[in-house]
């Protein structure tokens, strides 16, 4: 599938956001961005700019929920009117359409960032931080635990 994206449209932009922004803390969210285009012989897609909004950012759904402030930086990178003016920086890199589909199942889930946690156990998030990420972890794992529950339920009676 991602294959036949990068080939019938210009995919130019990937956004990864934070977990659990959308949904529940630990599930990922990306926003794609690209253009539809007719058929063609060759792939649409020739760069895809990646922002990463993911790897060193504590966010969460209630006491730290991501605002528009925090958006403000991937906005100036963006560039929607000339994306040739496009410039990398630590967070904003682009990656070509060959670099892409050579990985395994032409994966997007690309980073390029340290985690600072995994390498700087003093720079770990507040303990009041770590325990709402904990706690929203575990209700979304027992909200999907119930989810399967009734749905195995369902299936023998």
């Amino acid at each position: 599938m991602r294959r036949k994206l990068l080939a019938e449209c210009d995919v130019h932009t990937l956004l990864r956001l934070p977990t659990g922004v959308f949904y529940a803390q630990g599930v990922k969210a990306n926003v794609l961005f690209f253009d539809k285009k007719p058929g063609a012989e060759t792939p649409w897609t020739k760069q895809v700019w990646i922002y990463d909004l993911r790897t060193n950012k504590h966010f969460t759904l209630k006491t730290n929920p991501l605002g528009r402030p925090d958006l403000d930086d991937f906005v100036a990178c963006f560039k929607p009117q000339n994306r040739a003016e496009r410039v990398a920086t630590e967070r904003w890199r682009p990656y070509s359409y060959d670099e892409i589909v050579a990985r395994d199942k032409a994966s997007l889930d690309i980073f390029w960032l340290k985690d600072q946690d995994l390498e700087d156990l003093d720079s770990l998030p507040e303990p009041d931080v770590l325990a709402e990420e904990i706690a929203e972890d575990l209700r979304a794992a027992l909200e999907h635990f119930n989810a399967l529950a009734e749905g195995l339920e369902r299936k023998t009676t």
